[in-house]
């Protein structure tokens, strides 16, 4: 029996899809039959943005270009307007945006808390209504969050602090929108292997965390692609749920 769960012809929205882990899912869901629109945050990442749309197109799918800056909640508004008028309809909206800081509290500025929370609560709170206000029936909501959910460490206040009140966001919102179909989940890799986590920590911190999961190594993205492919196909009976991928780095 073959599952009717497919990307095939599906609107496929990214935030942050100009590069890293993003640009991948963004390539792949194309491969697998999609349309994708790629968001992107500033002038700076313009690049990566075409870059990824190029591959977007090469893969098979249709692509669209969407700057904006996710912590304006009618830069958000705009994003999934004008991806839902390009396209007639989004299926699946996928928030990989995201800040890390790694710093002692006793530091902190209120800029950064301000930012941080901006950047990893505010923005994931306001796609997550958007999409609920234009996705499809039956459509998927996933947003990236952290593995240091599940951590007892130092360091990461905002970051994972700001990242925590995603989860009652996905599980109010799992609940709301299941009257239309719609499956609300959170993804939470571990440590990744991308400049996202390398400007934070010293060779011997990496080194660290790496002792810490399967084969003493980082989560890839290759690693956390298809499971958010998963919950946006054959997942779709998940919902409410975060999902811990870090090869065993924590676990709770």
């Amino acid at each position: 029996m073959t599952s009717n769960h497919t990307l095939s012809g599906k609107t496929v929205l990214v935030g942050a899809g100009a590069k890293n882990l993003g640009g991948l899912l963004s390539t792949t869901v194309a491969a697998e039959g999609a349309n994708v629109v790629v968001h992107y945050h500033s002038d700076a990442t313009e690049p990566d943005a075409r870059n990824t749309l190029r591959a977007v197109e090469e893969a098979g799918g249709k692509g669209l270009l969407v700057q904006g800056d996710l912590t304006k909640v009618d830069e958000v508004e705009r994003l999934f307007t004008v991806a839902k008028d390009h396209f007639g309809g989004i299926d699946v909206a996928v928030n990989t945006a995201g800040m890390v800081l790694r710093k002692p509290i006793v530091d902190t500025t209120e800029d950064e808390y301000d930012r941080m929370f901006a950047v990893n609560s505010k923005a994931a709170y306001f796609f997550i209504r958007e999409a609920g206000r234009h996705l499809d029936d039956n459509g998927k909501v996933i947003t990236i969050v952290t593995s240091l959910l599940a951590a007892f460490t130092d360091g990461y206040s905002t970051y994972a602090g700001a990242k925590a009140p995603v989860e009652h966001f996905t599980r109010a919102a799992a609940k709301e929108f299941a009257e239309r179909g719609i499956s609300v989940n959170n993804v939470a890799p571990g440590p990744m292997d991308t400049p996202f986590f390398y400007g934070q920590e010293t060779p011997e911190r990496v080194a660290f965390h790496k002792s810490q999961a399967l084969g003493g190594d980082l989560t890839k993205i290759e690693d956390i692609v298809p499971l958010v492919t998963f919950l946006a196909t054959d997942g779709w009976w998940v919902t409410g749920q975060t999902i811990f991928a870090n090869g065993g780095y924590t676990t709770r």
